[in-house]
């Protein structure tokens, strides 16, 4: 199992702030990166996410117990096992609210949506109760620093044209982060993964 998160190495933490995602391969990170390079450095003010905390939510659980955990690894897994990997892209971008910009998802756009339901169903028979907010699938890039209008839109201009080339999403991850205590960003990494081992409907 994964789930070894310590907070400074030695405390496991009392609670973790969770979701369940996609991640797309290093390769198709790499690629969008290649695009968003003028951007880094035009925009150096921006609260750029980690390359390597890129992520496609699925489902937001907020922050729970860490004992909760266990109970959601055998419905998720069963869940992975039933299903085949989504072939999926990143693409063009846009914004939420002129402060966040995403780059789009495109593919096998019914599957995933069919998957983040299935998804949020087997959270739900775990007893963690989730907003009801419709999926919209993207990836978030970056944040702008208030009172920053627009930045958001001129950067998601610049790459307005870019289709990055089809993937296969392969694992159903659950995703924990914790602050550690202080005053930093959350760090992320999984605490479980499972494959899409090709059995079921998609």
């Amino acid at each position: 199992m994964v789930y070894e998160f310590r907070v400074n190495e030695q405390i496991r933490p009392a609670t973790l702030r969770l979701f369940i995602a996609l991640a797309p391969p290093d390769r198709a990170k790499e690629e969008l990166a290649r695009e968003l390079r003028p951007a880094y450095a035009t925009h150096p003010d921006m609260r750029w996410n980690r390359i390597e905390d890129w992520h496609i939510t699925l489902a937001f659980l907020g922050e729970l117990p860490a004992a909760a955990v266990p109970s959601l690894i055998a419905p998720l897994a069963a869940l992975a096992a039933a299903r085949r990997p989504l072939r999926l892209a990143l693409c063009d971008g846009g914004n939420f609210d002129d402060r966040v910009l995403w780059s789009r998802i495109d593919g096998e756009l019914d599957a995933l949506h069919a998957l983040a339901a299935d998804v949020r169903t087997a959270v739900g028979s775990c007893g963690v109760a989730l907003e009801d907010r419709p999926l919209r699938p993207h990836l978030t890039l970056a944040r702008a620093r208030r009172g920053d209008r627009s930045s958001v839109a001129e950067i998601a201009a610049t790459f307005a044209g870019f289709t990055g080339l089809p993937w296969p999403a392969e694992r159903l991850h659950l995703v924990g982060g914790t602050t550690g205590g202080g005053p930093g960003p959350i760090r992320y990494r999984d605490v479980e993964a499972w494959p899409f081992d090709g059995g079921g409907r998609t």
